[in-house]
């Protein structure tokens, strides 16, 4: 029989905990783009297109009128933040969008407030939030946050919800004991077990409720077994980790590119500096090596040094993160690839990108939310790892390795999204992504 897939009716709602830089760059585009006054670039969910067989019509849909997503006019934002300035201030503050922009949808920007933030500095040591609950065990605090939940949902007339995070990168924390079922990582909540960090708190919260959970930064978050069983115990599609913007972005550009054509790499050397809150946040060591192991693992993964030992076997990869106030969000990274060639002849890459963080990662936000939305729709719960190329360190169903290539992450994404669209039209069996295999795509 056909697989039902609901449609997107109603309006969905997209929580975001942590409403800074990149929160309320993706808030403010969206309303710039519902009121004409620019263009959601960046966007696959809006601009992209889906490449059809012959003589199925149009051959070259966009990918908004080819799968059934929340239309930007039913999205509804909110979220919860350690400061209480409201969006418009969050965004004049974090200074990435041209002030005359936000003034013109200031109104609509002012409206959107934030909810008090389950918090503790000692993950996030460069921090120190103003706006917090004061809850008496994690339990409690994830009990708050289902109450906020309802309470959006009740307040702005919604009828799903998804949550994105977009706070900052937490201290480096490793899978232990209390991660490892529902049972045990429950009795951490109500005995404060140190393991359990506030973005867990967070993904507890909302996946206990049903509602879509993805994870935007390196911490472990939703990469642990409790979760995932929790996801499968309530139907509910979850993912991460790191939105995969800058320096990883041209990584998973660039070496595709060296490997298709079997040139060596002996070194690839990345540094950056940034200046906004995560610069700030990434200044810690602990919360760096987070972002260390999540970016470092990308190389390695497209490159199979394990395969090609002559080519990638001797491979040294750095990289480093560097705190730099005046550059503000406007991130500036150097890569400096040493390669060789034909009859090991070296040769070197370098490069120079100038980016802007939050104007890249806003719109992964937005898609992220949207094809969490109909992922739920589509009864496809668990870990959704066609989500990858959004992500620099790809959560994937236990023991299947991760995908880094982002044209092969591309051609997955599409062929799911091609999936979804038959099971609409034709007798074909659900696409389960529970089980611990690849999906059949």
């Amino acid at each position: 029989m056909k697989k039902q897939i609901l449609p997107a009716e109603g309006k969905l709602g997209i929580l975001l905990p942590g409403l800074g830089a990149v929160a309320s760059t993706v808030i403010a585009g969206v309303i710039a783009t519902r009121k004409g006054l620019s263009k959601p670039i960046g966007s696959l969910t809006q601009t992209g297109h889906i490449e059809l067989e012959e003589g199925e019509g149009d051959r070259y849909p966009l990918i908004r009128d080819y799968v059934p997503l929340a239309a930007l006019e039913d999205v509804v934002f909110g979220g919860w933040d350690i400061y209480e300035d409201n969006v418009y201030q969050a965004a004049s503050h974090a200074r990435v969008l041209d002030q005359h922009l936000l003034d013109a949808i200031r109104p609509e920007l002012e409206v959107i407030k934030p909810m008090k933030a389950v918090f503790d500095r000692n993950y996030v040591k460069n921090l120190d939030g103003t706006f917090i609950k004061q809850s008496a065990t994690k339990w409690d605090a994830a009990q708050e946050l289902i109450k906020d939940i309802e309470a959006f949902r009740k307040a702005n007339k919604v009828s799903r919800v998804v949550i994105v995070w977009t706070g900052s990168t937490e201290k480096y924390l490793e899978q232990s004991a209390v991660h490892e079922t529902i049972a045990s990582f429950e009795a951490g909540l109500k005995n404060n077990d140190v393991n359990i960090a506030p973005s867990m708190v967070y993904a507890y919260a909302a996946v206990s409720q049903g509602v879509p959970f993805i994870n935007g930064a390196p911490n472990l978050t939703t990469d642990i077994p409790a979760i995932v069983q929790l996801a499968r115990k309530t139907k509910t599609p979850i993912g991460g980790k790191d939105f995969k913007t800058g320096q990883t972005l041209m990584k998973t550009i660039v070496a595709p590119g060296l490997a298709a054509r079997s040139l060596g790499v002996n070194g690839w050397f990345s540094t950056n500096i940034l200046g906004n809150r995560d610069g700030l946040v990434l200044d810690d060591e602990q919360n760096f090596k987070t972002k260390e192991v999540s970016k470092l693992g990308v190389l390695e993964d497209i490159l199979r040094p394990d395969l090609h030992p002559d080519l990638y076997g001797e491979l040294y990869h750095k990289i480093r993160i560097n705190y730099y106030p005046p550059h503000g969000d406007n991130k500036e990274s150097w890569d400096n690839i040493d390669i060789f060639g034909w009859l090991n002849y070296p040769m070197q890459i370098k490069i120079n990108f100038l980016c802007r963080d939050s104007i890249l990662a806003a719109p992964i936000v937005l898609d992220l939310a949207l094809f969490a939305d109909l992922a739920q729709r589509a009864g496809m719960y668990g870990v959704q790892d066609w989500l990858s190329f959004y992500l620099k360190s790809p959560q994937t169903q236990q023991g299947l390795p991760a995908e880094n290539d982002i044209f092969k992450q591309l051609n997955t994404l599409k062929q799911v999204l091609r999936t979804i669209k038959q099971q609409e039209t034709q007798e074909l069996p659900a696409l389960d992504l529970t089980k611990e295999t690849a999906p059949a795509i």
